[in-house]
């Protein structure tokens, strides 16, 4: 049986040794892994299904992490229940999924994604069975249910098949994937044009996984990533932001970001996104702006994904003003209408959701607003909801070299002054009775501790 699934996943003519699955059961001393570094939610949830007669395991990123001195962000199970089994032994569960069906049971605040062992994806000899892969080899369905070696087989790379007995504190490894995380080295499970084909995502996750957890991407894994890359553009584009979304906010998104330009995967991720890195400016700005990025995840800041969109697409906005302009249109409307368009195609490619859109187009239209250094224009955009991503994000088009420096000097000096300190710096102070000139200063007063507020929060 398990020779039979080798054959299917590891492709029909590969010359994979019957040796290519071997239990090793490796313990506690030679792993150091321990049942207190587990969320006490999924170590009740195994000990629950254990307890019910089922096996169930700690199992995937959160064994690997472990291994490699990291904490892991979540915990999830993998168990010989059924969905049907899980949801009724667990009363806060709910069974979701179409491709492959999960269970995701709460604990309190935390949620743990609970699924069953995965077997072969259909019978070969089947001709009547519904066609589980499109005409490139992409996994359409995948709900077959299996043994645990038939799991540890269908998982992507052999550090993500790991599973962890939080009980008898061992770890349970098919596929060398120990070993494979000693040798920092990371290899995809099976001949990796086939693995690639039936989910082209492993592309991504290989380049994000690799520069995350500081591994090598072994030899045979990483030839086919560059001529496979167009498969990309068959992947829902739902799952395909997701994917981006984790590896733009893995703490290692610049070098992920190089990783990629270097194999050929950021062609269509984003708009013409191969260009703005060719071009010295927008490449200092994205550069700037990721390092930022990673810089603020690894201290345990929040970053907006809206924030850092603006940030990604901003160039492409920037070129379409432009052009617009110069074609005979206003500044404002000009503006508008390229943010329209880049946002239009971009929800073509990348699906970002349109929760985002307004965050996005607020930050970018607030960025002419900070050049009107006059009247009390400035004391207006001081009190804007997003004013400390919009400054922020000002900063970044500073630094890069896109906007005269001066700017945001001028910015910084007067979000920190004193009411009376402000008025002088004004270009253009406004004038009326004195009576109408105190009301502004008491306002002016109001809007320093309003400000005050908002750069504590640090939201972007």
């Amino acid at each position: 049986m398990i020779r039979k699934l080798l054959n299917k996943v590891f492709g029909r003519n590969t010359s994979t040794p019957k040796s290519a699955t071997k239990l090793t059961i490796i313990s506690s001393k030679r792993h150091g892994i321990r049942r207190n570094q587990i969320s006490p939610c999924a170590l009740k949830i195994t000990q629950q299904l254990q307890g019910a007669g089922y096996t169930a395991y700690i199992v995937g990123g959160a064994v690997r992490d472990l291994l490699l001195g990291l904490v892991p962000k979540d915990f999830d199970v993998a168990t010989s229940a059924t969905p049907e089994e899980v949801h009724k032994l667990f009363r806060r569960s709910r069974i979701i999924g179409r491709r492959f069906r999960l269970v995701h049971v709460m604990c309190g605040a935390e949620t743990i994604e609970v699924s069953t062992f995965r077997g072969p994806s259909s019978d070969d000899e089947d001709s009547t069975a519904i066609p589980l892969t499109d005409q490139h080899g992409r996994l359409l369905h995948d709900n077959v249910f299996g043994s645990q070696e038939e799991d540890a087989v269908r998982r992507d790379f052999t550090i993500n098949a790991l599973y962890f007995d939080p009980i008898k504190e061992e770890i349970i490894d098919y596929l060398n994937g120990f070993e494979d995380i000693n040798a920092k080295e990371m290899r995809i499970i099976g001949e990796p044009e086939q693995r690639y084909r039936e989910d082209p995502v492993r592309l991504l996750r290989a380049v994000r996984l690799a520069a995350k957890l500081g591994l090598q991407i072994e030899t045979e894994t990483a030839k086919p990533i560059g001529d496979l890359a167009p498969l990309l553009q068959n992947v829902p584009p739902s799952r395909l932001f997701d994917e981006m979304l984790k590896l733009l906010l893995s703490g290692h998104a610049l070098s992920c970001l190089v990783e990629l330009r270097a194999r050929g995967l950021h062609h269509g991720l984003l708009p013409m996104l191969d260009v703005i890195l060719e071009q010295p400016l927008g490449e200092r700005f994205i550069t700037i702006a990721l390092k930022n990025t990673d810089d603020r995840i690894r201290q345990d800041k929040t970053v907006s994904p809206g924030f850092l969109f603006a940030t990604l697409l901003w160039h492409e906005v920037l070129s379409c003003w432009n052009s617009l302009q110069s074609a005979g249109e206003r500044p404002m409307p000009a503006l508008f209408k390229a943010m329209d368009q880049v946002l239009t195609q971009q929800h073509k490619n990348l699906a970002i959701p349109r929760r985002f859109d307004a965050v996005i187009q607020e930050i970018w239209a607030m960025q002419p607003r900070f050049e009107a250094r006059i009247g009390r224009k400035p004391f207006r955009l001081l009190t804007h909801p997003r004013f400390r991503a919009a400054y922020d994000f000002l900063q970044l088009r500073c630094e890069s070299g896109e906007l005269d420096i001066e700017v945001g000097h001028w910015w910084k000096k007067f979000i920190v002054s004193d009411p009376d300190a402000r008025e002088k710096m004004l270009s253009a102070p406004s004038t009326g009775k004195k009576k109408r000139r105190r009301r502004s200063r008491k306002n002016t007063a109001s809007v320093s501790h309003a400000t005050a507020e908002t750069m504590k929060q640090e939201t972007h």
